[in-house]
């Protein structure tokens, strides 16, 4: 039985578009979504994998039914999970460049304001 957590051995057994199942040592099937096969974008699942494969995963999941859920990235040895960026991280010109263009707008559109009132007197 599949355990949360685990690391487990497997092999390719059918592909979709949206996915692959991976039928575990245990004998038990699970889903490694698209999006939990490779850190990078994959658009095709047969450009990464193909039946009969042997793959290493982690179980992430376990649904109600007993769906297991699988990752092939959460199972790399060097996976860390991404850090949200803080906003204190932002780029110091990124932030001049903004405050700056927030201000020419305000100013444009005071300019703007003045014009249309005095096509309408």
């Amino acid at each position: 039985m599949a355990e949360i957590g685990a690391i487990v051995e497997g092999v390719v057994s059918r592909l979709a578009p949206y996915g692959a199942f991976i039928e575990l040592e245990s004998g038990e099937t699970g889903l490694v979504h698209i999006s939990e096969i490779d850190r990078n974008f994959v658009r095709d699942v047969s450009d990464h994998l193909r039946e009969s494969d042997k793959v290493t995963v982690k179980v992430v999941g376990i649904k109600d039914g007993g769906k297991i859920d699988l990752s092939i990235k959460q199972a790399a040895p060097d996976w860390e999970p991404e850090r949200p960026r803080k906003r204190r991280d932002m780029d110091p010109e990124f932030e001049h460049k903004l405050k700056r263009f927030m201000k020419q707008s305000e100013e444009n559109l005071v300019d703007w304001r003045r014009q249309r009132e005095s096509k309408r007197s």
